[in-house]
Order: structure tokens, then sequence, then C-alpha cells
């Protein structure tokens, strides 16, 4: 049973990133849109039973809860922390996830292939940790010539600099191994 260590802000202010004592998982994100999207994952599911949570996004020791706007994040916090609290961990990741890893480096020829993966080299080096580290991440949900489609998670996916200055930035930054790069948030 996961213990809360503290509460932390981030950058949008839609979003708490809650520190655990021990792992939810270890290594495998997890990212709802939506109660649809979390039906099958128990913590997701109870958390979007809750009034105003619009995203949950969870790895390791802690997790995103975003809202709409309109709820006191007071109360809010406390309503989510039972479910926090009752979390199991889960090891494995689902299938859904390796499928959709699987056929994006199914589909790359192996020049491609390589030049993702010094991109995923470069953003776990220089962009993952500090977007981890403001309750979200990116994810690479398409890479075709020069063109890399990417989906944040958790609180950076609706933070409104994330749209635009970060963005921006992760562009230059990869651009510096990949000249000719154009980033599309997804």
């Amino acid at each position: 049973m996961p213990k809360i260590a503290e509460i932390e802000g981030t950058p949008n202010p839609n979003a708490l990133k809650f520190v655990l004592k021990e792992p939810l998982t270890w290594g495998v994100t997890r990212s709802f849109d939506s109660a649809e999207q979390a039906k099958d994952d128990p913590l997701a599911s109870a958390l979007f039973d809750i009034d105003h949570v619009t995203n949950v996004f969870y790895v390791d020791r802690w997790i995103t809860i975003t809202q709409d706007g309109e709820a006191d994040w007071q109360d809010l916090a406390r309503a989510v922390a039972d479910p926090i609290r009752a979390a199991a961990g889960a090891t494995s990741q689902s299938a859904a996830t390796i499928a959709a890893a699987d056929e994006l480096l199914a589909n790359l020829s192996p020049e491609d292939q390589q030049r993702l993966e010094r991109i995923n080299i470069l953003l776990d080096e220089e962009v993952r940790p500090f977007l981890q580290n403001d309750g979200g991440d990116l994810h690479v949900v398409g890479f075709e010539g020069n063109t890399l489609r990417i989906h944040y998670q958790g609180a950076c996916g609706t933070c409104p600099s994330s749209i635009s200055g970060t963005l921006r930035g992760i562009e230059n930054l990869l651009r510096t191994i990949e000249p000719d790069i154009e980033l599309i948030s997804a």
C-alpha cells in the first residue's frame, strides 16, 4: 500500500504531483486521458470516479493528477489520496503499450530505427528527467521522414508552456543531432 511522502505543485496549475514512498510501477508509465481509457487500470479507474479528474499519469514512485480547473485542490487532494494509498504496484507493461512500441519500430527502416534510438537517448538524458520532475513526460508516437510526433503525458498534457515553449525547446535540442527534424505534439 503506497504511502504519500509529499504533494508537489507543477507548472500546470491544474495538476498536482503525488510523490510516494513505494513504487506503483518499475519504469512502466501509465497515462490516461479519460475514464474509458482507464477502465482496465484499477487505480486510474478509481481516480476517474472522482469528480473533476481529467488525467491520470503515473510511473515508479509518483503519480500526477490533472483536474478540470473547477475543483479546490485541497478537497480534491484529500479525495484522490485514498485510491492512491490503496493502489498495488503493477510490474508488467500493458500489451497495448508493447504492441504500439513494436509496431512503431517494425515500420521503420534500419536507418530510421537508429535515428529514433539516438533521439530517445537524447530525450532520456536531456528532456524526460525535467518533465518528470514537473509531474509529466512525453512519449514518441510516430516517426516518419523528418517528423517526430510526441504525446505529452501527465501535467505536461494540458500545461500551456508545453504546447509552445517547451515543444520548441525540445525541437531545438533535437536539431543538434537531427538538423531537419520537425516536432509535433499529437
